[in-house]
């Protein structure tokens, strides 16, 4: 298995994702090779919390030019979150949203 600090880059601090903090749905910028299983064992192991879903959403490069050469921004992959109503919050993002 993969090392789960590899997996999970780092949170997605938005103002989308700070709505979803009082359901208990956290949003990572995640490995692009992980899947759900991976995720969420990540999660689970790095955060010490119970989680009951993981949706995922890869989002394409943009296409940047500089002058006559153009080329792609990285692609990237998204994890939302959501936790089981009897696992507690992630301490990471306790006091952010208020």
């Amino acid at each position: 298995m993969k090392d789960p600090h590899d997996i999970i880059r780092r949170p997605v601090l938005s103002e989308k994702a700070y709505d979803g903090f009082e359901r208990r749905r956290y949003v990572f910028e995640v490995d692009i090779r992980a899947n759900k299983t991976e995720i969420k064992q990540a999660v689970e192991q790095v955060f010490d919390v119970k989680v009951a879903r993981v949706n995922t959403l890869r989002t394409l490069g943009k296409i940047k030019r500089q002058g006559k050469h153009s080329g792609r921004t990285p692609e990237i992959k998204k994890a939302y979150v959501t936790l089981k109503s009897d696992s507690k919050p992630i301490r990471f993002f306790e006091g952010m949203a208020e």
